[in-house]
């Protein structure tokens, strides 16, 4: 089955992944690393050296560097998955990108995150994200 767990619970991972990409759009650092557990996660092997980024300060950090190169980017998420087991849960999204690099170059890029969350105070946190992507730059 692509969804289980409580609909509580995966409701709030689904607005964990609406949270990430608001705060992608918005450019809300802030907001962008609330979305992290401490010690998690981020790979994205597009992107030189953001192959394998760990532990949310440098996460965030790496984040703020790779918006530094698109003065516009906006992002959309569609949920495949989501799979909850207690306080860990595993899901998958697929985003739709677009975006203009420093030299005025449009992008559309399409991906696929494979995410591994926890749930810590009642809240979920993104522990692990894996972009992989499925079309464009």
């Amino acid at each position: 089955m692509n969804f289980s767990g409580s609909t509580e619970d995966r409701l709030a991972i689904r607005e964990l992944m609406d949270v990430y990409a608001d705060a992608v759009n918005q450019r809300d650092t802030a907001l962008w690393a609330s979305t992290w557990a401490e010690g998690s996660s981020w790979k994205l092997p597009v992107i030189p050296g953001m192959e394998n980024v760990s532990g949310k300060e440098n996460i965030v950090t790496a984040w703020q560097a790779g918006m530094a190169m698109f003065p516009f980017i906006f992002m959309s998420i569609s949920v495949g998955f989501i799979r909850v087991d207690g306080d860990t849960a595993t899901a998958r999204c697929y985003t739709t990108e677009v975006g203009t690099t420093l030299d005025g170059t449009e992008i559309r890029p399409r991906g696929q995150y494979d995410d591994k969350l926890v749930k810590i105070d009642g809240q979920w946190f993104f522990s692990e994200r894996i972009f992989n992507s499925l079309y464009g730059e």
